[in-house]
């Protein structure tokens, strides 16, 4: 058996929403965990003190199936399989999207990604390919591959992690934040008394970042 590996065109799927005032606003882009959708994240981004502020952009996974219980649909960012094209499809993708809405709304004076989970993974990957302003991560690690030139083009970081959760481990947590600070990336911590979740500290937290970003 021979196996190989061809690429292909195909559609991905994202949302956005306006902010609430006129004229050019800050872009805040979201990246959904494993088995969730576009939805299930900008409702996330929806629920942050000033994120009206904002405009909201939430991307989905290319790979979609059926959650079983509910039959919803559902998304994922990349399986072990053919994992290195995946990441590469999923980079050009999240261009193609932010090129897309920059075409649409020009002039974003500040550009903030958000991740949770199996998101925060592919919400670096996207961040260490162009300049960002800051990430907002929760419950997910920076992928290991990304090197530390890249990684220079994140200039803030909000790291979260819920001192019960089994996926995201304490371990993976700490190295995460030295790893950022070590390439002097502004680092800014919280381990809240929760599980693999997006709690309301994180929203808490969540906001006072942005109000750092665009007071």
């Amino acid at each position: 058996m021979i196996e190989r590996v061809i690429a292909t065109g195909t559609h991905g799927r994202f949302l956005m929403e306006s902010p609430s005032s006129a004229g050019a606003a800050p872009l805040l882009v979201g990246f959904h965990g494993y088995g969730e959708g576009a939805d299930v994240q900008l409702e996330r981004m929806r629920r942050i003190p000033g994120a009206d502020r904002w405009r909201l952009v939430s991307i989905q996974g290319l790979h979609r199936f059926y959650q079983r219980r509910t039959n919803e649909v559902v998304a994922s960012w990349m399986t072990r399989q053919d994992r290195e094209a995946a990441i590469a499809d999923n980079l050009v993708y999240v261009d193609a999207v932010l090129t897309a809405v920059d075409r649409e709304h020009p002039g974003a004076p500040r550009l903030v990604l958000t991740g949770f989970s199996q998101g925060v993974a592919m919400m670096f990957r996207a961040a260490a390919a162009r300049s960002v302003d800051g990430v907002i991560a929760v419950g997910g690690d920076v992928p290991p591959e990304i090197e530390s030139s890249a990684l220079t083009r994140v200039r803030r970081a909000l790291v979260c992690r819920g001192a019960r959760d089994e996926w995201y481990t304490a371990e993976t947590f700490g190295r995460d934040v030295e790893r950022l600070r070590d390439v002097r990336v502004h680092v800014e911590s919280l381990n809240f008394p929760g599980g693999h979740e997006w709690s309301a500290e994180v929203v808490e937290a969540a906001s006072a970042f942005l109000r750092k970003q665009w007071p």
